[in-house]
């Protein structure tokens, strides 16, 4: 779901020409840790639980790791950072629901999707559900997601509000500075669930997408063998699991189930 704009995009492709070789498969395994990027403000993706990280995707980060035969090392930081340091070889891998773009790809290396999602519309009136609802709307959005983009094209949308996180679009509409957020539909399930009288509304997806943990560019190496680690760890049920656990629901893309 989330992607940085074009700027950073182009920032990270210059970093990339001059960083560091990224480890390759070989030296990540030679010395048995694999070292994993997240933001920690995502819930139920990834978040904090007082000081232990945690969610859906540093459960199935571990998952892959272990079937790689290999212990993970977690560093987490702000979003518009990952891609950066990814580039910069400060660490293998980041997974923080990115959406898999050809913009993206031509930044870094993607390995197979771990879900399916899209921005769902959330608000505080049911009358806000589809995508021609929000003609004439000022709608919120996190900085560096796809959103922003995909609202923007929508025809009629009177402003898109860019916040430096998820929280901060929640709290904007929460005291009625926007009409309207889109988020990730799952976060957005988890927001009805933790605070269901808080008034809000789930409207429809506006966009689909394919979310995917992210390697250096050219590191196709560690990219499948992530992959083939990940189809192993939905094979054997470990996967539907943890899906369970969080979304009460398998949210693997449909090709892969």
């Amino acid at each position: 779901m989330r992607i940085l704009p074009a700027v950073t995009l182009l920032a990270a492709l210059c970093v990339a020409a001059t960083a560091a070789q990224a480890r390759p498969l070989e030296s990540v395994r030679k010395e048995g840790t694999l070292r994993i990027a997240t933001e920690g403000h995502y819930a139920p993706f990834n978040f904090f639980q007082g000081k232990q990280l945690t969610g859906f995707e540093v459960e199935i980060a571990e998952l892959v790791a272990h079937k790689m035969g290999l212990q993970p090392q977690w560093k987490a930081l702000g979003f518009d950072a990952l891609l950066t340091g990814l580039q910069q070889d400060r660490w293998d891998v980041v997974i923080a629901s990115h959406a898999i773009t050809p913009e993206r790809a031509k930044a870094v290396t993607f390995a197979a999707p771990h879900y399916c999602s899209g921005g769902t519309i959330v608000s505080l009136t049911p009358r806000l559900r589809s995508a021609s609802d929000l003609k004439g709307k000022l709608i919120a959005v996190q900085t560096g997601t796809t959103y922003a983009a995909e609202v923007q094209r929508l025809p009629g949308v009177q402003a898109v509000k860019n916040f430096p996180t998820d929280a901060d679009a929640r709290s904007a509409l929460v005291s009625k500075r926007v009409d309207a957020m889109v988020t990730d539909r799952f976060v957005a399930k988890e927001l009805l669930r933790k605070s269901p009288a808080a008034g809000f509304h789930l409207g429809e997806m506006v966009t689909v997408e394919r979310i995917a943990a992210a390697m250096a560019l050219g590191n196709t190496g560690l990219a499948d063998a992530w992959s083939q680690a990940l189809q192993a760890v939905m094979a054997d049920g470990s996967y539907a699991k943890v899906s369970q656990k969080y979304f009460q629901e398998d949210i693997r893309c449909p090709a892969a189930r």
